[in-house]
């Protein structure tokens, strides 16, 4: 129930931004609907989930983590805008304005999970690229969900990820990938989005699973 409600959280939080923004393009993605139909919280690129032993990892190997683990458990982005009426507002109002002001400085304080600072992770998501060399990927902020910080607005700091590799990848904008490297709680602001998480990977490889 933990893991349904978050996941509701984080869409409700990102349709209401895309809603506020006006933008055209934000709301044709908003009716799509961003992330895959069966993704969940725990399961961010969709299909068949990873076995649980997996999941829990093996001493001494990186362990495999779901985006909800990054999430402190008490916190709630939605919890100041409950009981707002939206349908009063339109692009020109600006209370709405100031409503959009209101969740980026929300979503960009995010707080994360100390308990993750310093763990030897691995994770799926998405590339968002910030910096190439010789066309490979040197830097970029991984997200839970496609089209987000390029086509959508960014998820909330505590769901991005700063990647920065020991070796350029041959990776392009929202291609899926596994991360592995130490995590650490660490802000940082790039034109892209705010991440509250930095990663130096040891490998960057292609997903091979999940999603069918």
């Amino acid at each position: 129930m933990r893991i349904a409600k978050k996941t509701s959280t984080f869409r409700a939080f990102t349709r209401l931004s895309m809603l506020l923004a006006g933008a055209a393009l934000a709301a044709a993605t908003w009716a799509a609907d961003p992330a895959p139909k069966d993704t969940t919280a725990s399961n961010p690129l969709g299909g068949k989930a990873a076995p649980a032993a997996a999941a829990k990892g093996t001493p001494g190997q990186p362990r495999q983590i779901t985006w909800e683990e990054l999430v402190p458990k008490d916190w709630d982005p939605a919890k100041e805008f409950k009981g707002m009426d939206l349908s009063s507002l339109n692009d020109g109002d600006p209370r709405a304005n100031e409503l959009l002001l209101k969740m980026q400085e929300v979503s960009n304080n995010a707080p994360t999970n100390p308990a993750m600072n310093g763990a030897e992770i691995k994770i799926p998501g998405f590339i968002v690229p910030l910096e190439e060399a010789k066309g490979e990927v040197t830097e970029f902020l991984l997200v839970p969900y496609f089209g987000a910080c390029i086509h959508t607005p960014p998820p909330p700091a505590n769901q991005i990820l700063h990647v920065v590799t020991s070796k350029g990848a041959k990776f392009r904008a929202m291609d899926t990938v596994w991360v592995t490297g130490k995590l650490q709680t660490m802000r940082n602001d790039s034109m892209m989005g705010v991440s509250g998480y930095h990663v130096n990977a040891t490998s960057v490889t292609k997903y091979s699973g999940g999603a069918k």
